[in-house]
């Protein structure tokens, strides 16, 4: 597939009980991606590559109609080494993966 999205985005912590985190992708990008996406998982994800600083993972970005975009969920390991926290505006780098 090959693409790659550089964006900042902030973080931000879900109202559930679970509370996880994410950020939010670019709508451009998110519009993008899934007019490319033929081959999605559960829930409508799509696999990805990310780095976040010097931080580096796989994960899958989640489709969410309230939000209109695509959410990257970003871990709690990730957060402490990087020291981020809620409310922090980030860099990201995304590459779907194959």
């Amino acid at each position: 597939m090959g693409l790659s999205y550089s964006f900042q985005s902030e973080l931000f912590q879900t109202e559930t009980e679970a509370a996880w985190v994410f950020v939010r992708l670019p709508v451009e990008a998110a519009d993008e991606i899934a007019d490319a996406t033929t081959r999605r998982s559960g829930f409508g994800s799509i696999r990805v590559e990310v780095r976040v600083g010097s931080t580096e993972w796989q994960t899958s970005l989640f489709p969410s109609r309230e939000f209109g975009t695509y959410l990257l969920p970003v871990k709690r390991s990730v957060r402490e080494q990087e020291k981020i926290s809620t409310g922090d505006t980030i860099d990201v780098w995304i590459h779907l993966a194959e």
